[in-house]
């Protein structure tokens, strides 16, 4: 479909009337719309009205496309065919710019970005329309649809010896009221020395039938080999491990314990408490590790009784470390591994501050739990080494559930 000179004319007369960028955005407007006819006129073998024998079917009218570009956005026509379908290979080969610019929308979701911060974002990046809530909705579900096959990918691919469990919080609206949210998170090194990110969900608190839905969401979906449960001592938690990880040790974390005798004790006395607390943890052998603990226990019980009982209430738990291999104590001693993740999701929820619902959380939590998990299997660096985990499991022993429910 060929200009005419009349046609030529008027948009010469228009173009000088317009300033430098709607020149621009004029002129590849009406470029991409002539090479869209050519294309559509070779794929149906005949121009406009023209009667061939290489025909292979008709026109049935356009249907409109805007396509973003940084000159602005364009208004085009796809003809439509009344048998088949055509879509200009031009505008395949541009997709990138449409997928460059969703992505950045996704991504600023990710980071907490409102609805109306990324309309001014997309017109930034040359749309002059900017973007509808819907369109942002609607963006925003295709993300979730990959966010919730990572969280209910199977699990049965390797086995866990080693599960990391802790929670954070952010604020969110539900049933018009702001209320305090969990997002409750699950790591596991692997038997090879790897580490994965295993789980993610939102609740209302830590009770522990949220942690045993969880715990047991991670079971049927193949969670298997666990010898070692490593967290704070919530009770709900707790009593949670107990229940659903049945042959699985527990390890309180030494960092979580030490902040609640912090809560038992003079501040002045806070670093030297510490210190003396932190020396059970630099034993060699496991029986010195628990009569350690016992001197310990008694040299600060003649100055802080509660401390004293604290100690030997947690014994047992506290060191459960001390029946790992040795190469693993430092790593498995407390629940330090999901500090950087619950930084990240603290970070840029703060963006937000409140979330508009329960599962804007768990959009944001899981696709920034993506991210991290990426960057380990991608880039792997063993958090222990392969050789160190060969004595975790006995040489008979096969692959299967090591802590039957």
């Amino acid at each position: 479909m060929a200009l005419s000179q009349h046609d030529l004319l008027r948009l010469l007369e228009s173009l000088r009337s317009a300033d430098a960028l709607e020149l621009v955005r004029e002129v590849a407007e009406r470029l991409l719309q002539e090479l869209i006819e050519a294309e559509a006129a070779s794929k149906l073998g005949a121009e406009w009205g023209e009667r061939t024998e290489s025909r292979t079917t008709w026109r049935n009218g356009h249907r409109d496309k805007t396509v973003t570009t940084q000159a602005g956005d364009l208004e085009l026509s796809i003809p439509t065919l009344r048998a088949g379908s055509f879509f200009p290979s031009l505008l395949k080969g541009r997709r990138r710019i449409d997928q460059a610019l969703y992505a950045v929308i996704m991504e600023a979701y990710v980071h907490g970005v409102s609805t109306r911060s990324v309309d001014d974002l997309v017109k930034a990046l040359g749309s002059d329309t900017g973007i509808s809530k819907s369109e942002v909705s609607r963006i925003c579900a295709s993300l979730d649809e990959q966010l919730e096959v990572f969280r209910t990918r199977p699990l049965d691919h390797i086995r866990f010896p080693y599960v990391f469990l802790g929670a954070t919080y952010v604020k969110a609206r539900v049933e018009h009221r702001i209320v305090s949210q969990t997002i409750v998170i699950a790591t596991g090194v692997t038997e090879d020395g790897g580490r994965e990110v295993i789980g993610v969900m939102v609740g209302d608190s830590e009770t522990e039938a949220f942690w045993s839905q969880f715990l047991r969401h991670l079971r049927e979906r193949g969670l298997t080999g666990v010898r070692l449960v490593i967290s704070d001592s919530h009770s709900g938690l707790v009593k949670a491990i107990r229940k659903v990880m049945i042959g699985a040790a527990w390890q309180r974390c030494r960092v979580h314990f030490v902040r609640n005798v912090f809560a038992v004790i003079p501040k002045g006395s806070a670093e030297m408490v510490a210190a003396t607390i932190r020396t059970l943890f630099a034993q060699p052998t496991v029986e010195t590790v628990r009569s350690h603990l016992d001197t310990v226990a008694d040299m600060l019980g003649k100055q802080f009784p509660k401390v004293e009982t604290m100690l030997l209430e947690a014994k047992e738990d506290l060191t459960a470390f001390a029946d790992f291999p040795h190469q693993h104590w430092k790593k498995i001693q407390s629940t330090n591994p999901l500090e950087r993740l619950n930084r990240e999701i603290k970070r840029r929820s703060d963006a937000v501050q409140v979330f508009p619902n329960t599962a804007a959380v768990s959009h944001l939590a899981t696709a920034v739990l993506v991210e991290l998990h990426d960057e380990w299997i991608v880039f792997p660096r063993r958090y222990l080494s392969t050789e160190s985990m060969d004595d975790l499991y006995p040489d008979t022993e096969t692959n299967l559930p090591a802590t039957p429910e």
